[in-house]
């Protein structure tokens, strides 16, 4: 279907006639919402240092032309539109309008309305004024329209109590100019078929997606026949086919949740992904939910095949620069990492716009830098302030360092599967065993040593494991804080790993969580690098017993932590000379 989309002001529906068709459903505003939508343009009318470009923008109204069969059932005479999404909105104005017609001395012509399931609305519309409450409760329709037009009159009422006796000067003339509603035409693929085209597409606006998304209009900007007026056929219909393939080839790189979230710190789930790249091109931050399509629409001023064009390239570049960031190893690892701890992606394509490739490596270089200024590692503890940052940088600059690796940190992953920092010990304040699990818990994660100062506790324990003796809470609360250790905090002692290993494993002890990390790997679960590194024990200069985390292990583990992410940390506790 051809499509043509436009801002129209109240002003130009004036004389116009809309039909609601049966499948639509019957007017439902309430009074709430009503005085709402007043209340909204009262603000924005007395506004004050309003630019005299700004408007107040109604969601979009969707129509189609009638075609002669709606009209001779329906006995319409003239030009119609079945309005096909954004009636509720189109009476309301309506009945604002009505209202209006108290406040003039020469009566405006209002728009035209007819409901297909209730063939005196028309009428009833019309001499709503003369209307009684008995009348309005012919049907739930005129019901609900009555009680709207009585709110609305009572609302006018007010103002003029208020001391605004000027409705005329101070809303009419703003509300017929300055209000404005985002207008789509669709017409059918052949005139001569007989077909419910209408019906199709309110099915499908009204499939639980967003009625019409901020994509899908800035798209009819671009395909509008009216765009290319001066154009040929021909070259009209191939400029509209290469637009319309490119812009596909986007949104479909764009469902690569791999790309995806490498360019979005969290979840972001619209309708259409390139209507991300259309964000980020907008510079008009607002509450409107049609504030990008504004923006666009506001590039569109002549209309004209060059106009599109350039438009087009813009959109074009910022997709390209995102997919050479992606495509870079090095810009994908690095970009990545600031987008995920916070840097907001606008400010980095403003710093690429401003600065050639050496610059701009050197400014994302600093820019990660910059997180760290005043940290001491020796300091960072668990459910600290930069703990999850600095283990996340230390697996992405280890993939980074293996110039011969290929493999790319996923994004997509830490971000859909929640990962949490983890003890690589546990800590005995951790553990939460039942009483009919202790002895299991026990023969999981005790290891018994040749320390003779501690033989009654190893003794001990390994008669309650022989014999599955169950103990009282205080007595395994004592064999637990041996079998752990002393309690550590600190960075040597964290790792990264996703919410569910961490969960099913959180009362374990090392050597058990050890076996678990190698069994979920082996069934398909991601381990980051550097705790698989760690629970295989690679960053140990000298591994005595791979079961258990010593204090060696951990201070090995903590200098290759300083000595990888070293150049981001100018305040570093180890200087270089000392790795």
């Amino acid at each position: 279907m051809s499509n043509n989309i436009s801002i129209k002001p109240i002003s130009e529906l004036l004389g116009m006639n809309f039909f609601i068709p049966a499948y639509q459903r019957g007017y439902r505003w309430t009074e709430q919402q009503v005085t709402e939508l007043l209340n909204d343009i009262w603000d924005f009318i007395n506004k004050p240092n309003k630019k005299d470009d700004e408007f107040y923008c109604l969601q979009p109204v969707v129509v189609i032309k009638s075609d002669d069969k709606t009209k001779n059932n329906n006995n319409l005479i003239g030009d119609w539109y079945d309005v096909i999404d954004g009636q509720q909105r189109l009476t309301t104005t309506f009945l604002v309008l009505k209202n209006l017609e108290r406040f003039v001395e020469s009566e405006r012509n209002n728009f035209k309305i007819q409901y297909e399931t209730r063939k005196g609305s028309e009428d009833f519309l019309i001499k709503l004024d003369s209307k009684s409450e008995v009348d309005s409760k012919k049907n739930v329709d005129y019901f609900h329209i009555y009680n709207s037009h009585t709110t609305i009159k009572t609302w006018f009422q007010k103002k003029v109590n208020e001391g605004h006796t000027s409705i005329s000067s101070k809303f009419i003339t703003p509300f017929l100019e300055k209000v404005k509603i985002i207008w789509y035409e669709t017409s059918k693929k052949d005139e001569s078929e007989n077909n419910d085209d209408s019906i199709d597409i309110f099915t499908r606006i009204n499939s639980g997606k967003i009625p019409l998304t901020n994509a899908e209009l800035i798209k009819a900007l671009f395909l509008n026949s009216s765009n290319f007026a001066q154009a040929d056929n021909e070259k009209l219909r191939l400029k509209q086919l290469e637009i319309a393939s490119e812009w596909d080839r986007i949104e479909y790189a764009l469902q690569d949740d791999s790309f995806w979230y490498f360019i979005n710190k969290n979840e972001n789930n619209l309708a259409t992904r390139i209507e991300f790249i259309f964000n980020l091109m907008s510079d008009k931050p607002s509450d409107d939910k049609y504030s990008t399509f504004h923006f666009f629409n506001e590039k569109f001023k002549t209309k004209s095949e060059k106009e599109i064009n350039d438009n087009w390239k813009e959109i074009k570049k910022y997709f390209q620069t995102l997919e050479e960031w992606y495509n870079n190893r090095e810009l994908y690892h690095k970009i990545g990492y600031l987008i995920t701890v916070g840097t907001d992606l606008k400010t980095i394509l403003n710093e690429k716009k401003e600065k050639s490739k050496t610059e701009f490596s050197y400014w994302i270089d600093q820019k990660i830098k910059s997180k760290f200024e005043n940290v001491n590692l020796k300091e960072v503890e668990y459910n600290g302030k930069y703990v999850r940052e600095i283990l996340l940088l230390h697996n992405i600059q280890t993939m980074l360092n293996n110039e011969n690796e290929t493999n790319r940190f996923p994004f997509d992953r830490y971000k859909k599967e929640f990962w949490d920092v983890e003890h690589i010990h546990a800590i005995a304040t951790e553990v939460k065993v039942k009483k009919e699990n202790q002895v299991e818990w026990l023969k999981n994660n005790f290891i018994k040593t040749d320390n003779h100062q501690n033989e009654e506790f190893n003794n001990k324990i390994c008669c309650t494991i022989h014999d599955n003796n169950l103990i009282d809470e205080n007595e395994f609360k004592s064999i637990v804080e041996y079998v752990l250790g002393e309690e550590d905090n600190k960075l040597q002692n964290l790792c990264l790993l996703d919410r569910g290993t961490n969960r099913s494993y959180k009362n374990d002890s090392f050597k058990e969580k050890r076996r678990k990390i190698i069994e979920r790997e082996m069934n398909g679960t991601f381990i980051p690098i550097c705790t698989k590194n760690v629970f295989m024990k690679y960053y140990s200069a000298n591994v005595k017993d791979i079961e258990v985390w010593n204090e060696n292990d951990r201070t090995s583990y903590f200098e290759k932590i300083q000595k990888v992410i070293n150049q981001y940390l100018p305040q570093a506790i180890l200087s270089e000379n000392e790795l």
